[in-house]
């Protein structure tokens, strides 16, 4: 799954260096609030990390283009336990948003389109010792993006996103775990700012 998807993102740069005439090159970063929905028992706090990675504009017409992106970013949550019993799940994943968006008025577009992500390390943290909880997460998701971009002069931009995750992230585990069925998905919303050229 991870090779199809590497291959997916190189073709679509590769689509879009061959064939976009007056595409835009930028980089973004910025702040991630994360965290779990789902149906487990649970109470779930937000987790605050960050995203890094690059995109490409690909103008179809005067109002309408289409920004693929390539992100490394940081999710997972905050368990609320009792008795001040807390676990921070820490997952990692490398996104590939890819964005139709809609110039409103000058400067201001707004954005949707699907979100597929690869887990590259999953960690779980407990009273400042880690430990690797891959396991317990499947390696692949895919969730729906949307938000708002507002573009200053000379390239600077900035930009508001809400990634809803549509698949279960959660590992079946033995048939005798009570969380085997649970249900959890990944849920963001991004801070960023980022520049083309």
């Amino acid at each position: 799954m991870k090779k199809l998807l590497l291959f997916a993102v190189f073709s679509i740069f590769t689509f879009t260096f061959t064939l976009a005439q007056e595409f835009r090159i930028g980089v973004k970063g910025g702040l991630n609030l994360a965290t779990f929905t789902g149906d487990a028992l649970t109470a779930f706090d937000t987790r605050a990390s960050f995203h890094i990675g690059g995109l490409v504009e690909i103008p179809i017409s005067e109002k309408f283009l289409v920004q693929p992106e390539l992100l490394y970013s940081e999710k997972g949550s905050n368990l609320d336990g009792f008795f001040g019993f807390g676990i921070k799940t820490r997952l990692n994943y490398l996104d590939v948003p890819v964005l139709a968006k809609y110039k409103i008025v000058k400067g201001l577009s707004i954005e949707l389109g699907p979100v597929a992500s690869i887990l590259v390390k999953a960690e779980g943290v407990k009273d400042d010792e880690s430990r690797d909880v891959s396991a317990f997460y499947k390696n692949f998701d895919f969730g729906i993006g949307g938000g708002a971009t507002y573009r200053f002069s000379r390239g600077l931009f900035l930009s508001l996103r809400f990634t809803k995750g549509l698949l279960n992230i959660n590992e079946p585990q033995a048939p005798d775990d009570n969380n085997s069925d649970s249900k959890v998905q990944n849920n963001v919303f991004q801070i960023s700012a980022g520049f083309t050229f």
